[in-house]
């Protein structure tokens, strides 16, 4: 595969059609991104990491992009995504790789890691440290206050999210890469809670088109 350019192609891992993007040479390196994102994120790495000899792959992950996306809520745990990478290195024949994650991708990149030692001789994760399960349920000590939400909060209740997002899916989209960039003011970057009876965005509407690339 020529490593001057990205190329793209469907898979089969796991029970689910997977994209996915592809650069370069040499040994595996798998390229996880967070949310709300897709195989995008990494276009700057992928041919970084073609011209350094590696075989560089970004997937679109579960549920995300080009790649199958379930209906049901189960087909989204941990051991599915983690599943979805160790299908992706089998379908591209290859015996390992290092398995790299960002943000929500990170989880995933520690845990298959971790499950599967002999599958993943390094990993790199980005964003969010290794935390290993604890004796509590992760909702549970999510930060809540009198005025807002921790925004994971806020997807727990079924159809709330769905009706912000789905008003307007360019608006929201933008909007949650806006205010999670560096074009954003100090002020704007307040992601992580959502206020109250305010909608995930808090009423905000980024003029657009705002920068991507």
């Amino acid at each position: 595969m020529a490593s001057s350019e990205i190329t793209h192609r469907t898979i089969e891992t796991n029970g689910i059609h997977m994209h996915l993007a592809e650069q370069g040479e040499g040994p595996l390196v798998v390229l996880c991104h967070g949310f709300p994102e897709s195989w995008y994120s990494w276009r700057h790495q992928l041919p970084a990491l073609a011209e350094a000899g590696f075989h560089a792959v970004a997937p679109d992950m579960r549920g995300y992009g080009q790649t199958d996306r379930p209906e049901a809520i189960d087909q989204y745990t941990l051991f599915h995504i983690a599943g979805d990478i160790v299908g992706l290195v089998d379908a591209l024949g290859e015996k390992d790789a290092v398995v790299v994650g960002h943000d929500w991708g990170a989880p995933v990149a520690w845990s298959a890691a971790q499950w599967r030692p002999d599958r993943f001789r390094g990993v790199v994760g980005l964003s969010v440290p290794f935390r290993p399960r604890g004796p509590a349920r992760p909702t549970t000590v999510m930060p809540q206050t009198q005025d807002a939400i921790f925004y994971q909060l806020y997807f727990q209740e079924p159809g709330v999210a769905e009706a912000e997002f789905e008003r307007d899916p360019r608006v929201t989209l933008h909007g949650m890469l806006y205010l999670g960039s560096g074009d954003a003011t100090r002020s704007e970057r307040q992601l992580g809670m959502v206020p109250r009876g305010g909608g995930f965005l808090g009423g905000r509407r980024p003029a657009l088109p705002c920068r991507l690339g």
